[in-house]
C-alpha cells in the first residue's frame, strides 16, 4: 500500500522512557523498513543533547523526518527542520515514547504503542502546523514560567528516580511544587507590539497546542494552525488550597472561568521578570535576561493520523 512517507529518517533517543527508546525504535524501524521497502530508511540514534537539532538540518534530501521519543528530541529533531529554509524542510512525524507526550496528544498520535503510532503514520495526511519562536529557539507545544515550568522541569529527576511517567508523573510533581513552592513573578509584558503591562503571576504559559504537563489543558481552544499563540495568565491572589484545586481542574480545562486566569491570543509578546522564574520550552530549562516571542505560521508540515489512537 503507498505510504505518504517517501525516503524517511527516523532520529530515535534510545534513553526515552528511562530506556525504553531504544527497543521502541528497533520495533518501529523494523515496521517502517517494512512497510517503505528497501532503502526507504535510514536510522540514526541520539547519542546526546543537541544531536537531534543536527541531524534534522541535515536532513533536507527526505520527504520525512520522523522523531521518536518524548518530547525532548521532538523539539530538537523541529529546531533542526527549522534551520532549513521553508521550501526544502521534510514533512515532520513522530513517534511518541515519552512521559509527557504532550505533542503527540496535539497531533492525535497514539502513545499506546509503537505498533498503534507507526499504523497512524503509515495512513497519516500532512498538515501545515505553526510554530512557536522564543529567543531563536522553535517550541512546538508549550513555552511557559512560574511554577507550571518548575513542574515540567522537576519531572526530569523525578522521572529517574520514581519511574513515574505521564500523569501520575506530573501529579506528584505539581502537588509538591504547589504546597512548597508556590511563588509569586512579577512581570512587564507587551502583546502585540502594544503598550507594556505590570502584573504578577505563579503561571504564565504561551501555547502552540492546548497541553503541557502531560494532559493539562491549560489552553484549551489553542489551535496549531490558526496563526496564533495561546497564553494564559494565573495572578494572584491564590492560596495553596486554591491553587491545588485550579491545578486539579486544569486537567481537563475547566479553570478558565476563574477571575484570577487571564486568557490571550497573540502573534508577538515579549515578557521580562523582576526576578527570575523557572522556564521550560517543550520541556526544557530556558534561561534569558527577557523573552521576545512570536509565531511562525504554518512553518512545518505534520503528519496527523486519519484515525486517533
Amino acid at each position: 500500500m503507498p505510504t505518504p512517507l517517501g525516503k524517511t529518517l527516523l532520529i530515535a533517543n534510545p534513553a526515552a522512557q528511562n530506556g525504553n527508546g531504544a527497543a521502541a525504535a528497533e520495533r518501529a524501524a523494523a515496521l517502517l523498513g517494512d512497510a517503505l521497502g528497501d532503502g526507504a530508511l535510514d536510522v540514526a540514534s541520539t547519542r546526546g543533547p543537541g544531536e537531534a537539532v543536527r541531524l534534522a538540518a541535515g536532513a533536507g534530501a527526505y520527504d520525512t523526518v520522523l522523531a521518536l521519543g518524548g518530547d525532548g528530541v521532538i523539539h530538537e529533531a523541529a529546531n533542526g527542520l527549522m534551520r532549513l529554509p521553508a521550501g526544502e524542510r521534510p514533512t515532520f512525524g513522530i513517534v511518541p515514547v515519552g512521559s509527557g507526550n504532550d505533542y503527540a496528544r496535539t497531533l492525535g498520535m497514539s502513545a499506546r504503542s509503537v505498533d498503534a503510532a507507526v499504523a497512524q503514520l503509515l495512513a497519516a495526511r500532512a498538515r501545515p502546523a505553526d510554530v512557536g519562536r522564543c529567543n531563536g529557539e522553535f517550541f512546538v507545544e508549550t513555552l511557559s514560567f512560574g511554577v507550571d515550568a518548575a513542574i515540567a522541569l522537576d519531572t526530569v529527576e523525578r522521572r529517574a528516580r520514581t519511574g513515574r511517567t505521564g500523569t501520575a508523573l506530573y501529579l506528584a510533581s505539581g502537588m509538591d511544587q504547589l504546597l512548597h513552592h508556590l511563588d509569586c513573578h512579577r512581570y512587564t509584558a507587551s502583546f502585540d507590539g502594544g503598550e507594556p503591562v505590570r502584573g504578577a503571576s505563579f503561571t504564565f504559559a504561551v501555547q502552540v497546542g492546548p497541553t503541557y504537563g502531560g494532559g493539562f489543558r491549560i489552553c484549551p481552544d489553542a489551535r496549531i494552525d490558526d496563526g496564533l499563540l495561546d497564553v494564559c495568565i494565573a495572578h494572584p491572589p491564590f492560596g495553596v488550597a486554591r491553587a491545588v484545586f485550579v491545578f486539579l481542574l486544569a486537567k481537563g480545562g475547566r479553570h478558565t472561568g476563574f477571575r484570577q486566569i487571564e486568557l490571550r491570543r497573540a502573534r508577538t509578546l515579549s515578557v521580562r521578570f523582576d526576578a527570575p522564574p523557572p522556564v521550560q520550552i517543550d520541556g526544557e530549562p530556558l534561561e534569558a535576561a527577557e523573552y521576545a516571542i512570536d509565531v511562525v505560521p504554518r512553518a512545518l508540515g505534520v503528519l496527523v493520523p486519519e484515525t486517533r489512537g
